[in-house]
């Protein structure tokens, strides 16, 4: 019973992650998912992982109505808890590795937020996982052609709304010490160098945290941020680069404590979008890192 649920249990956090957005609401979904693994009748269970991600996108929908709730007094913009993806063992077999990996990126979860918690499972377990209609209309208890239906709805809306970006790792961690070269060093002709002209910068701390209360918008007030900081600088801090939702980024820490994730939005060369997140909530997964 166990190994059983072990063996899927990269899959489930995979798909509870990608419907909440946060490692902690994810691994909570889980355990509630092992939990009904463990004091099921499993005797008519032939194949435990389509049972188990159903039970995991249930579970997963009901959270998502709760947190939802809880996110309209959210302090300031809100960003996905960002998630360490360079481990192996977290694509299925048959899915492509880039389809996988685009799928957990910041930009593509903001953009999931608005959808409905129906139209989030829809699209997670059809694009992300490759799921046939059929398996997600018997998970979601829903005939075929409405999945059909939410499926589409949902793929136009993300394709809509989701930028385009970089993902060459090489390019994004080179682009990435550039642009912290030249803000640590009050470099403003460096940063508009490098910034798009309609260079956004989205900061998310939660109000526990400094960061910016609103999206900040074009390239020279972007920069003006970063110069800034730079004349104010905080205490000493540590840095390191890693991969987070599939892309390059710098994770600081203060103290030996998680202060901060800088990752950078890249298109045509140029930084498109800075996310910062700041709050301490969401980086105490990466104190190992």
């Amino acid at each position: 019973m166990t190994e059983a649920f072990e063996e899927h249990r990269p899959v489930l956090f995979g798909v509870a992650y990608r419907m909440l957005g946060r490692v902690a609401d994810a691994e909570d979904v889980v355990q509630d998912a092992w939990l009904r693994w463990a004091g099921a009748d499993r005797t008519g269970v032939r194949e435990p992982r389509p049972y188990l991600v159903r039970v995991t996108t249930r579970l997963a929908i009901d959270r998502l109505r709760q947190v939802q709730a809880r996110r309209e007094s959210y302090v300031g913009p809100w960003l996905p808890e960002p998630l360490a993806t360079d481990a192996a063992g977290t694509a299925p077999d048959t899915a492509d590795r880039a389809v996988f990996a685009e799928s957990v990126t910041l930009a593509m979860l903001v953009v999931m937020e608005s959808l409905s918690p129906l139209e989030r499972a829809v699209f997670v377990l059809r694009e992300a996982f490759g799921y046939p209609y059929t398996e997600i209309a018997g998970a979601l208890e829903r005939s075929e052609a409405a999945v059909r239906q939410l499926a589409g709805r949902a793929r136009r809306h993300v394709q809509e709304g989701t930028p385009r970006f970089e993902v060459d790792p090489d390019r994004q961690r080179d682009l990435t010490e550039r642009f912290l070269a030249a803000a640590a060093g009050d470099d403003l002709e460096g940063l508009l160098s490098l910034l798009a002209a309609d260079a956004r910068l989205v900061g998310d701390s939660g109000g526990k945290a400094k960061a910016p209360l609103r999206v900040i918008e074009s390239a020279d007030k972007v920069a003006r941020f970063f110069c800034a900081i730079a004349r104010n600088p905080e205490t000493a801090a540590e840095y390191t680069f890693l991969e987070l939702n599939g892309g390059i980024a710098m994770l600081t820490h203060r103290g030996g404590v998680p202060d901060s994730v800088l990752q950078l939005g890249i298109r045509d060369g140029r930084v498109q979008m800075v996310y910062v997140v700041r709050n301490p909530e969401k980086l105490a997964s990466l104190a190992a890192r």
